[in-house]
């Protein structure tokens, strides 16, 4: 159950101390088309998203006042209403809710503000809590699509998932 206020917004040149600190995590590293080392290649990774779909920070309320704690996403939009969902949440903001709190709020963007009819998304089948995001999210499982994914020498299945606009 989610314990705090999960808000999306526009990613800002202001958020690359974040999302630096967010790629420095294991699992997080090959999330990145190319390694987040500096600040330069962090603010390089919030410019990236400029005309490859729609980003937003995932943003929690606390003392201090506002932190980025991951992002969702919808890319790959197509001429049938189709877009490619993703997200991930920094790991010390785990299992509170917040992964599925956010793509739900994405979700609801991406059918009743752009007017798309089917999302979809996929994870490896090593990652069960990405699973369990993506089935609390309201997405069904699809199929495994055997060895699509490669890392460090390694292939992967990924299980596919979808959400249409009239589940």
């Amino acid at each position: 159950m989610i314990s705090v206020n999960v808000r999306l917004r526009e990613w800002r040149d202001s958020d690359a101390p974040a999302v630096l600190d967010a790629f420095q995590a294991p699992d997080l590293r090959r999330q990145a088309a190319w390694p987040i080392i500096t600040l330069k290649d962090a603010r390089g990774w919030i410019a990236s998203w400029e005309g490859a779909g729609h980003a937003f920070a995932v943003v929690i309320d606390g003392a201090g006042g506002e932190r980025v704690v991951g992002n969702v996403a919808v890319t790959k939009i197509d001429t049938h209403d189709t877009g490619w969902v993703s997200y991930w949440v920094v790991p010390e903001a785990r299992g509170r809710g917040i992964a599925v709190a956010a793509t739900e709020k994405l979700v609801r963007w991406a059918f009743d503000e752009r007017g798309l009819y089917r999302l979809e998304l996929g994870h490896r089948t090593n990652n069960p809590a990405s699973c369990r995001v993506a089935t609390k999210a309201g997405f069904r499982p699809e199929g495994i699509e055997r060895g699509k994914l490669r890392h460090d020498g390694v292939r992967y299945d990924v299980e596919r998932h979808a959400r249409l606009a009239t589940d």
